[in-house]
């Protein structure tokens, strides 16, 4: 068994340790209700911490989310620029040679109609020309068979035989004379 000096020395220990247990979690209490308070301030300005945090980066948020879909849309957006720039330059030069050769089409349209024209004009002018002479040549030749024609009538009609290499006639002395000198007589008819 143990002595009382030295149980009187662990009492003394012992007391000496509760009290500084004791002091300890004294200290622990009110640091803990120093905490408790710092986290109850805490808690009662998370809220407004939160909500002065949310809006700052809310009113940050659509510059950044702007900023960011520029940046990240810019370049197909330029890609498309210069393709839709591109594609223009490429129509405009399409365009103008379509311009050209349809500008091309209508002179040799409008030098085609003038070849045309001119051959048709020429044509029908000599057409006209070829009427105009065939119809004095067939005229001409019209006059002389018309006194061919009143010639043979008249033959025809006439009391006219060959005799040998000469025409006789049977003439009509009572008949009225014709002639410079009244030396032809009518023939009389058939």
């Amino acid at each position: 068994m143990q002595q009382p000096a030295e149980l009187e020395q662990q009492v003394i220990k012992t007391a000496a340790l509760m009290e500084q247990f004791q002091r300890s979690c004294e200290g622990i209490d009110q640091r803990l209700l120093s905490l408790g308070d710092q986290v109850q301030d805490a808690a009662q300005q998370l809220p407004l911490a939160a909500q002065q945090a949310a809006a700052s980066a809310l009113k940050t948020l659509p510059d950044q989310v702007m900023r960011s879909m520029h940046d990240k849309l810019q370049q197909p957006v330029q890609n498309y620029q210069q393709a839709l720039d591109q594609a223009g330059g490429e129509i405009r030069e399409s365009t103008h040679a379509l311009a050209q050769q349809i500008e091309r089409m209508e002179h040799l349209h409008r030098m085609l109609i003038w070849k045309t024209l001119g051959a048709a004009v020429i044509s029908l002018l000599l057409l006209l020309a070829g009427g105009v002479w065939l119809a004095m040549h067939y005229a001409s030749v019209i006059r002389e068979n018309q006194i061919s024609a009143d010639l043979l009538k008249a033959y025809n009609s006439a009391d006219v035989v060959p005799c040998g290499n000469r025409l006789c006639a049977s003439v009509d002395l009572k008949g009225q004379r014709y002639g410079n000198n009244g030396e032809y007589l009518p023939i009389r008819s058939r």
